[in-house]
């Protein structure tokens, strides 16, 4: 059974999960183009947006299912973490007959599925046992933040679907170095080099 001090929570987050496939659906239509082409390298864009609707419609089952009065949520919990699971053998799949999982630009996709089966994992586990024993209100504390979860996989993944601009630390200090070497560089070559003449350089 859902506690009734969480049951706001659950309304609340259905109408979060709603709002935020709306604007994945207006995301994927802004997207349609790049989505279509026939290239390999499509495949992760195709990935990354179902990645997205599978988080936001794991969270918006889950949150759903919890209000309707019953023992729902630990079933709904099994069955959208069974089926986000699947997707995410159907997706390193895809990249490995298309000969992209062991490539360095899906690297950052591949561990990023990897984490997402992690999430699901313990979906399914916390589902398992709120079945097991409904009474249990730390399980169902423990599905609320794996909805969360969910939330923050989809928000991901949406903004490397529409392209948005990427800041990473380690990258930003590659970078700093390598302009500081080529910095360096550049004034070692400005610099005039010494005469061989120790009388200097005499009038022409």
């Amino acid at each position: 059974m859902v506690p009734d001090d969480i049951r706001d929570f659950f309304a609340a987050s259905a109408g979060v999960a709603g709002a935020l496939i709306g604007l994945l659906f207006v995301a994927i239509s802004v997207s349609a183009e790049r989505l279509a082409r026939e290239e390999a390298r499509t495949q992760v864009h195709r990935i990354r947006a179902v990645a997205a609707l599978i988080a936001f419609t794991n969270a918006l089952a889950v949150s759903l299912f919890s209000l309707i009065p019953g023992q729902k949520i630990g079933d709904t919990s099994v069955v959208v973490a069974a089926i986000g699971m699947l997707f995410v053998v159907a997706a390193l799949l895809s990249l490995v007959r298309l000969r992209q999982l062991l490539q360095w630009v899906t690297i950052h996709d591949v561990l990023f599925l990897l984490g997402l089966v992690v999430v699901f994992a313990l979906q399914l586990a916390e589902g398992l046992a709120v079945i097991a024993d409904p009474g249990n209100s730390g399980d169902v504390n423990t599905i609320a933040i794996l909805v969360v979860c969910c939330f923050f996989i989809g928000i991901a993944r949406s903004w490397e679907l529409i392209g948005g601009p990427s800041i990473g630390f380690r990258r930003e200090i590659t970078a700093l170095v390598r302009n500081h070497d080529r910095g360096g560089e550049s004034a070692h070559e400005r610099s005039p080099a010494p005469s061989d003449d120790p009388a200097g350089p005499r009038p022409g």
